[in-house]
């Protein structure tokens, strides 16, 4: 075999949906088997305090793209398409320095309701497009759910209307809250889909065929993306035995019983408490209908178990794919990266899914580098901030070329300490102009602050023109300006947290005058360091 030309490594880049950073064996996981990933953390840089720039997935996978906080690349919010013209890390690693790209699995750059086919990434579907697509030669997609009603659902939905036409509907509903499973839990299904027709191995599968089909001496950038363990928690009924509910204890973060639930949500800004108790619908972040207060423990335990099922199928399908690298002996020569979009509450503080709530169970992420042994670098633990914002850096510095200016993090580091390193920045605006939310956070020196901005709830932000004015009529909680923060920052409240001390954030100490020196350097580092190259964009559809 010729010796290789190529002057940068390949790149496996495996995402996930909503996986929360303790669900591994190397983060402290005891439920879940992850023996795949685990050894890519014993072999490679576990970064212990990485953090997303937004906790819902189309701002945080627009920043995996693009290397831009969100405010830049302009998705805020779900509900915002990415603009064709965003750069993408595909297109300038095949550009600058010829490598091969595909984005396999969940891309969700553009809002999934889409019934008119607006967006390319759902045209293109329908018109059974693999590609090139954003900078990806190939691009197969696949959602959490395989139909919306006789409509098939990304590549993956059309894949099994064709050939498995019997499973189309076999998943559980997404975003509707029916209850299903044992326990009658939201979103939860015994799902009688056979494992190797799952979207998990279907993902992977694809995975192994690009790669087959690839010439050895090609340099090479794979996104795998699972759409797991996001809900709808519905995996394979054969699978369930792995992880019976019935055993399970409630998560570490459950404070144990309501009464201390809501003594725990009480210390926190309003939304918090009446999103428990059903007064705030969480529109944002998951069903309108589903009020956690009426989740049972049982119920709680299922959707946990099946979460655990769903990262076992995901260990199992990368060592598939790891072992096809292996096959074409790429692995000396092949950097590997493991992270997610961002987490999910999955019990904590008794709540479910997603939202304008800025904790370590949505904001803190596993994060994983192994990279090639021909990179000479030594397996480590990380513990100085990193972010999605880095990702697009690293990437280019695993091809040998340099960063695009249009890249604002930095490739990630092999040791604590270096220079730079010192915070991390994450933001939530609202996708309903109803509510309009505005959340800053910062992560520094083992502190979690966030700021609150006052709502502009009921000011129009492109919605409206999508739903009507209906749109506009404030939430059942809106956040007034309470005080002016360093640099005249207006702040409605706020959430200050020790997270070494304090890991599940029930301690809120915003208000404590101990404190107030602490809060307020914290808040103007924020500011000081949130990027000021600002792209306004409409929303465009609800995601």
């Amino acid at each position: 075999m010729p010796e290789s030309t190529k002057t940068g490594r390949n790149i496996l880049f495996i995402t996930t949906d909503q996986q929360r950073f303790d669900s591994l064996g190397c983060n402290g996981g005891t439920v879940a088997r992850t023996p795949v990933i685990d050894r890519l953390a014993a072999e490679g840089v576990n970064y212990r305090r990485a953090y997303n720039q937004n906790t819902v997935c189309m701002p945080a996978r627009s920043t995996m793209l693009t290397g831009q906080y969100v405010r830049t690349h302009g998705v805020v919010a779900n509900g915002i398409a990415l603009p064709t013209d965003a750069p993408s890390v595909a297109s300038y690693l095949a550009e600058q320095a010829g490598y091969r790209t595909a984005l396999l699995g969940k891309a969700h750059f553009e809002p999934a309701f889409d019934p008119q086919l607006q967006f390319e990434e759902n045209a293109r579907v329908a018109r059974g497009d693999t590609g090139p697509w954003r900078g990806f030669e190939r691009s197969e997609q696949a959602m959490h759910a395989a139909a919306w009603g006789k409509t098939p659902i990304a590549h993956y939905g059309r894949w099994l209307a064709e050939h498995h036409p019997e499973h189309l509907h076999s998943f559980a509903g997404l975003l509707q809250a029916e209850p299903g499973g044992d326990t009658s839990a939201p979103e939860t299904k015994n799902n009688p889909i056979p494992r190797e027709w799952y979207h998990t191995d279907w993902v992977a599968d694809l995975a192994v065929e690009w790669l087959d089909s690839l010439g050895q001496d090609d340099p090479w950038f794979c996104w795998m993306s699972f759409p797991d363990p996001h809900h709808p928690w519905d995996p394979p009924a054969s699978e369930l035995p792995r992880v019976p509910w019935q055993e399970l204890a409630l998560p570490p973060g459950h404070p144990g019983s309501d009464d201390e639930i809501r003594a725990v949500l009480a210390r926190k800004p309003a939304h918090w408490l009446a999103y428990w108790e059903g007064r705030f619908p969480n529109m944002e972040g998951g069903p309108a209908a589903f009020v956690p207060s009426q989740l049972t423990h049982d119920q709680i335990r299922e959707v946990n178990a099946k979460v655990h099922v769903m990262n076992e199928l995901i260990d199992e399908a990368c060592g598939r794919v790891l072992a096809a690298v292996a096959a074409r002996s790429w692995l000396a020569d092949t950097d590997v990266i493991f992270t997610t979009d961002h987490g999910e509450m999955q019990g904590d503080f008794g709540l479910l899914y997603k939202g304008p709530y800025h904790t370590d169970a949505l904001m803190r992420l596993p994060f994983i580098w192994r990279p090639a042994p021909s990179a000479g670098i030594a397996p480590t633990v990380v513990n100085d901030p990193v972010g999605q914002v880095d990702l697009a850096p690293t990437f280019c510095a695993i091809a040998g070329i340099e960063p695009a200016d249009w890249m604002q993090g930095h490739a990630l580091p092999t040791s604590d300490g270096e220079a730079g390193r010192v915070r991390m920045l994450c933001e939530w605006d609202s996708q309903f102009p109803g509510y309009g939310m505005h959340l800053r956070s910062i992560y520094r020196d083992g502190w979690l602050c966030t700021v609150y901005e006052p709502s502009t709830a009921g000011q129009p932000n492109g919605l409206e023109e999508v739903w009507g004015d209906g749109v506009l009529t404030p939430c059942p909680v809106v956040y007034e300006q309470t005080e002016t923060g360093p640099g005249g920052i207006g702040m409605a409240t706020g959430e200050l947290y020790n997270v070494d001390d304090d890991p599940y954030q029930f301690d809120n100490q915003w208000d404590d005058e101990a404190r107030r020196a602490l809060r307020d350097d914290l808040v103007a580092d924020l500011y000081d360091n949130l990027p000021t190259d600002v792209r306004s964009l409409k929303v465009v559809a609800p995601a």
